[in-house]
C-alpha cells in the first residue's frame, strides 16, 4: 500500500514538472511572438477594406496579445505532446514509444492547418455573409478587438478540432479506443460536434453548417484511420505473439 503511495507521489511530482516544462515553453513562446507581432498584424488586415478602429488606449495592445497568443499556441503544442509522451513512455513498449512519437509533428501539422482552414476558407465567407446582410442599409464599423475576437472564435477552434485525426490514431495506438468503438458512438459523436459547432460560431445557419460539415468528415476521416491503425496493431502482436 505505501508502495503504490509512493509510486502515486511519483507520477504527480513527474506530471507536475512536464506541466512546468510547458508553460515556461508557452510563455517565452509568447514572449518571442511580440517580435513578429505587427508584421503579422499587418499580414491579416493586407485584405480589410479600410482601417479598423480603436475605442481604448489598451485595444491594440489586448489585439497584440489575442495574435501572440495563437502564435505561443502553436509553437507549444509539440512541445506539450513531446512531455506528455515523456510521462506515458514508461508504460510503452519499444514498438509504441517509437510510433506514438511520430505522432507530434502531426499534431502541430494539423493544429497549422486547421487555424488556415478557418482563417482562409471560413471567416472570409462568414463575414462576407453576414456582411452582406447589413447591406447599405448600417454604416459598417468595426474595431480592432471586435474584429480580431470574431476572427479568433472561427480559426482557434479549428486547430484543436483538426487535431482529432491524430488524437484518435493515438487512442488506437495504445488501444484505448478503436475503430468498432467510434461507430457504436458514431450518433452521440455527431450530436457533439453539432452543438460544439453551434456554440463556435455566430448565431447564424450558414455559419453553423460551414463548420459543421468539416467536423463530421473529420470524424470520417478519423474513424477510417483508426481502422487502418487497429490492423497494423493487430497484426504486429499477432507476428509477436506467433515468434
Amino acid at each position: 500500500m505505501e508502495k503504490n503511495g509512493m509510486q502515486l507521489v511519483d507520477h504527480l511530482t513527474e506530471l507536475r514538472s512536464r506541466i512546468i516544462v510547458t508553460l515556461i515553453a508557452f510563455v517565452i513562446a509568447l514572449i518571442g511572438s511580440f517580435v513578429f507581432v505587427k508584421d503579422i498584424y499587418q499580414y491579416l488586415v493586407k485584405d480589410f477594406d479600410g482601417k479598423l478602429a480603436l475605442l481604448g488606449p489598451g485595444d491594440i495592445l489586448w489585439v497584440y496579445m489575442m495574435i501572440a497568443a495563437v502564435i505561443a499556441i502553436a509553437i507549444t503544442i509539440p512541445i506539450a505532446a513531446f512531455q506528455l509522451w515523456r510521462f506515458i513512455k514508461p508504460a510503452l513498449t519499444k514498438h509504441e514509444q517509437r510510433t506514438t512519437l511520430l505522432f507530434i509533428p502531426g499534431l502541430f501539422t494539423l493544429f497549422i492547418g486547421g487555424i488556415s482552414f478557418g482563417y482562409f476558407v471560413l471567416f472570409p465567407l462568414v463575414l462576407t455573409f453576414l456582411t452582406s446582410i447589413a447591406g447599405d442599409q448600417f454604416e459598417t464599423f468595426f474595431t480592432a478587438e471586435k474584429y480580431f475576437q470574431f476572427m479568433l472564435h472561427l480559426t482557434l477552434p479549428f486547430g484543436f478540432l483538426f487535431e482529432m485525426p491524430a488524437v484518435v490514431m493515438f487512442l488506437t495506438k495504445l488501444g484505448i479506443v478503436n475503430p468498432q468503438k467510434l461507430v457504436k458512438v458514431r450518433k452521440f459523436a455527431y450530436f457533439l460536434l453539432i452543438v460544439l459547432s453551434v456554440l463556435i460560431t455566430p448565431p447564424d445557419f450558414i455559419s453553423d453548417v460551414l463548420v459543421i460539415i468539416p467536423l463530421l468528415i473529420l470524424y470520417e476521416i478519423s474513424i477510417t484511420l483508426s481502422k487502418i491503425v487497429y490492423r497494423k496493431k493487430i497484426s504486429t502482436e499477432a507476428s509477436v505473439a506467433s515468434s
